[in-house]
């Protein structure tokens, strides 16, 4: 009870300062350019034409909405962070207790550090994992859809309660669950890719005799999560933008989105248009040549 209680303190913590970063992303994921390019250079030294980065940004949110409106969405994101981090950990505990490869009729034990081990523990993860992803994703909808009403300074989410009620009414049940396919097949790919890059790197390229071996095997974990979700951010992206994508408000809408049938239209869209990594950089955003961009409620290129 008392890990439980201090990762929901540190993970509110972090989710907290980590919000307006968070929330600069998600408009950025949508299209919308409230500021126009700015002449920059690049990292040799050339001039490039820039879209406002993450500073410019949050200086423009905090001119109209004070600094309280960088934590747009907060308050059903913290929702999330606290019922996924109880769901996770109790199906966590739950497929430790019993065993997920036995749940699943077979019975194998494996070493630890081999290759079955990172499948079987992976896949404990991965059941925990997607189980809080489907409880929280409700949650999830409803913080994208509080952020992005700031393009059309919208007010129909104003409250977690309130926002439910609005998604059941016009959305009904499957509302609450726009996007969450992209993102299940993201999360579980980022993991798997994660975990079986590292055990590649830990098995075959470190060498145990090594000093800071812990060390180094620790920050192979890190690099290859990284990796994992650079690799996986499409996922993400779509994910978001059908969430918000034909909800009622501006930014769902033309011309920030089109309206998409199915997230893999979304993908397909965003995949001819080059739009792919849109919003994983949020510092040093050159402006793309032949770009179509929503600023003002205008398209510039």
């Amino acid at each position: 009870m008392a890990d439980t209680c201090s990762q929901l303190l540190l993970g509110s913590g972090l989710t907290v300062a980590s919000h307006p970063l968070m929330y600069i992303k998600v408009l950025i994921q949508v299209g919308y350019e409230p500021l126009p390019p700015t002449l920059g250079r690049d990292l040799f030294g050339r001039p490039v034409q820039q879209l406002p980065g993450l500073f410019a940004y949050a200086r423009h949110i905090v001119k109209i909405d004070g600094k309280a409106g960088l934590f747009s969405g907060l308050g059903p994101r913290l929702c999330a962070g606290a019922v996924g981090t109880i769901v996770h950990g109790k199906v966590a505990q739950k497929c430790q207790e019993k065993g997920t490869l036995k749940v699943l009729g077979v019975q194998q034990k494996a070493a630890e550090g081999s290759l079955q081990y990172v499948v079987n523990e992976t896949t404990k993860e991965m059941i925990a994992r997607s189980c809080a992803t489907i409880v929280t994703h409700p949650f999830h909808v409803i913080t994208l859809r509080c952020m992005v009403q700031f393009i059309g300074r919208e007010t129909k989410y104003s409250g977690v309660f309130d926002s439910i009620v609005t998604v059941y009414r016009e959305d009904g049940i499957l509302g609450f669950f726009a996007g969450l396919i992209p993102r299940l097949l993201g999360d579980i790919l980022s993991l798997w890719i994660c975990n079986l890059l590292a055990h590649v790197i830990n098995a075959y390229v470190i060498d145990d005799s090594m000093s800071h071996t812990g060390e180094i095997k620790n920050c192979s974990q890190a690099v290859t999560g990284f990796f994992a979700s650079m690799l996986t951010y499409p996922f993400t992206l779509v994910s978001n933008l059908m969430a918000v994508n034909n909800c009622g408000l501006a930014g769902g809408l033309p011309p920030y989105a089109s309206v998409y049938p199915t997230w893999v239209d979304c993908w397909r869209h965003l995949s001819k248009a080059g739009n792919m990594s849109r919003g994983n950089s949020v510092f040093f955003r050159k402006l793309p040549a032949g770009r179509k961009y929503a600023y003002d409620q205008k398209i510039i290129f």
